[in-house]
């Protein structure tokens, strides 16, 4: 097995649930009592969330280098970043490493490519669902996405950072998602594109209207994929 570098801790929680996912995926497929060999570093998010906040992202890439070239210096054959937000600074990432680093919007349009899915919304931070850089990933496999709802995007944004980073889970955020969903498919949208790890925490990916296609799933089978060559 090839050995993956996984930057992580943005947040805690994605970075969890990649350790735990690669693990079982692998599992599924390899030797009995096998397990996946992974580096990971987990960094503080405290100052790149002040650097977001600022609209620094030229010290998080900084940081997301610095990261990818210890991570390669220690044997990693591989990278991927355990967020989806932190995209934004792939290439730089992968201008300032030697091996290559898989891109979790590549993986998740190539799936959606597969199975024909061409018209979805698109769930995250304000950064994946407003932004290009990651939906220029998804359209560039064939997927027509909804133009994001500054409503919808301040409302989910908020959901995800301000309390679901912080842990808090209510009852209130379900019910707000449960509305966008419904809302999308009125507007056209054949299926859901779950772009954030913690917003697993209060949407039920086997309990919607809409076929979700969740991106920490994608990402942690691809890079299983890639670990088994």
């Amino acid at each position: 097995m090839r050995k993956l570098g996984i930057i992580g801790g943005m947040s805690w929680i994605s970075t969890r649930a990649y350790y735990e996912r690669i693990n079982r995926f692998v599992q599924k497929r390899a030797a009995p009592m096998a397990s996946p060999p992974l580096l990971i570093e987990s960094l503080d998010y405290g100052p790149i969330a002040a650097a977001k906040n600022e609209g620094d992202w030229n010290t998080i890439a900084a940081a997301l280098v610095e990261s990818g070239r210890r991570l390669e210096a220690a044997g990693a054959e591989g990278l991927l970043i355990a967020a989806n937000a932190m995209h934004k600074v792939y290439d730089r990432l992968t201008e300032g490493v030697s091996i290559p680093v898989l891109h979790i919007a590549d993986c998740v349009g190539k799936e959606m490519q597969e199975a024909d899915c061409t018209s979805a919304a698109l769930l995250g931070t304000r950064f994946v669902m407003a932004e290009s850089f990651y939906r220029q990933r998804l359209v560039a496999h064939g997927v027509d996405l909804l133009p994001p709802d500054p409503a919808d995007v301040e409302m989910v944004d908020g959901i995800i950072y301000k309390e679901l980073m912080l842990g808090r889970v209510t009852r209130d955020a379900e019910r707000a998602l449960k509305t966008i969903v419904t809302l999308k498919e009125k507007e056209g949208a054949k299926a859901i594109v779950l772009a954030s790890t913690e917003l697993e925490l209060v949407f039920d990916t086997d309990a919607n209207i809409l076929p979700v296609f969740d991106s920490t799933d994608i990402h942690c089978r691809a890079a299983a994929d890639w670990i088994l060559g």
